[in-house]
């Protein structure tokens, strides 16, 4: 499945940066998005949505300050949880969910909802590089927002 398939990617980026004794910058998702959400309406939070399938989304609101965690939430309740105002939504999930969250809220949608990311990432990444972090290729690990459906079922819950 896709946990299996992160892994495989993570651990193959490792192998090569290890060989190559190069540094490797890991990037989230929802941060890249947020990335490209505050390019085009800077000043607004952003919320980045990606759909996680089962009537779900990863959410995670962007103000200023440090990257927040990110959830696996129904949009109804991550909306419910939000402050008050005007936010940027952006992703998969915000493109999927949009007549919903115009009818929760005075919102903006990213245009478009779900940009590509690449740009964004390498952007993110040279950031870091910068800084001067020259992060241990071992040091990547995936960010899993939801639990595996096997440990979900093992725990009795439904998948």
């Amino acid at each position: 499945g896709s946990f299996t398939g992160l892994r495989v990617g993570i651990a193959t980026m490792q192998g090569l940066a290890f060989a190559a004794h190069t540094p490797l910058v890991g990037i989230s998702a929802l941060d890249a998005l947020a990335h490209v959400a505050r390019a085009l309406h800077p000043g607004l939070p952003v919320v980045t949505w990606m759909d996680a399938w089962r009537g779900e989304v990863y959410a995670a609101r962007y103000d200023a300050g440090a990257p927040p965690e990110p959830v696996v939430t129904s949009p109804q309740a991550f909306l419910a949880a939000q402050p008050p105002g005007p936010a940027c939504f952006v992703g998969d999930g915000a493109c999927t969910y949009h007549a919903l969250i115009r009818a929760e809220r005075a919102a903006t949608l990213a245009d478009p909802c779900a940009p590509p990311l690449a740009v964004a990432v390498a952007r993110l990444a040279a950031t870091v590089l910068d800084s001067g972090a020259r992060p241990e290729p071992a040091g990547i690990a995936p960010v899993y927002v939801r639990r595996p459906d096997a440990e979900l079922a093992r725990d009795g819950r439904p998948a």
